[in-house]
C-alpha cells in the first residue's frame, strides 16, 4: 500500500519524504523490556535514564506522555546498531525519575532536565527525537538552545501551540468523550491492537507506571508559538500518524508550515503511538534524516 505525501497549500519545507509503504506489525514481533540504565543527579532531580554508550553522535530521546524510557526499546537498539549513541530519560516525576526539592526548585522544566543531564554526560551538539508530548518539549529546547542541535525530529505531536487558531482546530477533531476513554484506545491505532495484541500489552504496562501518583507536570520554559519557531533553526523532520486521533496530519502541518527549513512525512495507518507501533517505518526514516545532518 503506498502513503501520499500530500502536496500541502503554502507548503515550504525542503522536502517531502516518503513513507512509501506500510508496515502492518506483525503479531509475532518481539517486545522485550528495555530496562539498563542509571540515575543522574541533577539540579531538582534524581533523573534515570539510558545511555547505549559509545563513540558514535548521540540521538536523545524524549517519550510522549503515556510513556517512559522503556517506550524507545525499538529506537535504542536500531539506532545503537547503526553506529549512534543513543541516550533516552524517564522526564521528572515519570517512570523511575524521582523530583528531589532539596536540590532544585520545582517543578522545573522537561528542556531545564534535558540541558543539565547533557552538561553531565558532556555532549557536544546531539540529535534530538520528540514524540507527541515528547514533541512539546523538543520545540521548546530547540528554540532555547539551538545551538546545542543537530537536527529536530517532531513526531505525532500537537506542539502544544498557544495560538486559537491550534484550539480551534482542536475542538473541531475532538471526538466527544474521547478524553475519558483508556489512553490505549486514544494512542494506539486500531490496526496495531487488532494485529499485535503483545504488543499491546507492553504499551499498556509501560503507560501504567508512567507518570507517578501526585507527580506535577512540568511547564514548558516558554509557551510554544508560531513566533518561537524561528528560533528553531537546525534542520528538522515533521513525521505525522496517518490514523493518529490527538494529532491528525493536518493539524500538525498546520505548526509545521511555520518552520523555516523541515521535511514531512506520514506513517499511513498509524495510530499517535507512531515509533511503537510502526518502529521500522519510524527508524528507518529517523536514520536516513540524521545522517543528512
Amino acid at each position: 500500500m503506498r502513503s501520499i505525501c500530500p502536496r500541502w497549500s503554502g507548503l515550504v519545507a525542503t522536502a517531502c519524504l516518503a513513507l512509501a509503504w506500510l508496515s502492518f506489525p506483525a503479531p509475532g514481533h518481539a517486545v522485550e523490556t528495555f530496562s539498563d540504565g542509571r540515575y543522574a543527579e541533577l539540579p531538582g532531580v534524581k533523573l534515570w535514564f539510558t545511555d547505549t554508550g559509545g563513540a558514535g553522535t548521540p540521538i536523545v530521546l524524549l517519550h510522549a506522555n503515556t510513556g517512559t524510557s522503556e517506550s524507545w526499546q525499538f529506537q535504542a537498539t536500531a539506532f545503537g546498531h547503526a553506529g549512534y549513541r543513543v541516550i533516552a530519560f524517564d522526564r521528572r516525576g515519570w517512570g523511575k525519575s524521582l523530583a528531589d526539592p532539596a536540590t532544585g526548585p520545582q517543578p522545573g522544566s522537561v528542556a531545564g532536565d534535558l540541558d543539565a543531564l547533557a552538561d553531565h554526560l558532556k555532549l557536544d551538539k546531539f540529535h534530538l527525537v520528540g514524540v507527541a508530548g515528547g514533541g512539546f518539549v523538543s520545540i521548546d529546547y530547540a528554540a532555547w538552545r539551538p545551538e546545542r542541535l543537530r537536527s529536530l525530529v517532531v513526531a505525532a505531536s500537537t506542539g502544544q501551540f498557544a495560538e486559537q487558531e491550534m484550539r480551534d482546530f482542536t475542538a473541531r477533531v475532538e471526538i466527544p468523550e474521547l478524553r475519558k476513554q483508556a489512553a490505549v484506545y486514544r494512542e494506539v491505532g486500531p490496526s496495531y491492537r487488532g494485529a499485535n495484541p503483545e504488543g499491546t500489552k507492553r504499551w499498556m504496562e509501560i503507560d501504567e507506571h508512567a507518570q507517578r501518583p501526585g507527580a506535577p507536570s512540568q511547564p514548558l520554559r516558554t509557551p510554544n508559538t508560531f513566533a518561537k519557531l524561528a528560533g528553531v533553526t537546525m534542520p528538522v523532520l515533521v513525521m505525522a500518524a496517518g490514523a493518529d486521533l490527538l494529532a491528525p496530519p493536518a493539524l500538525m502541518h498546520t505548526w509545521a508550515a511555520h518552520l523555516k527549513n523541515y521535511e514531512w512525512g506520514i506513517v499511513p495507518d498509524s495510530g499517535h503511538a507512531i515509533s511503537w507501533e510502526h518502529p521500522d517505518v519510524f527508524n528507518e526514516n529517523v536514520l536516513a534524516f540524521v545522517r543528512r545532518h
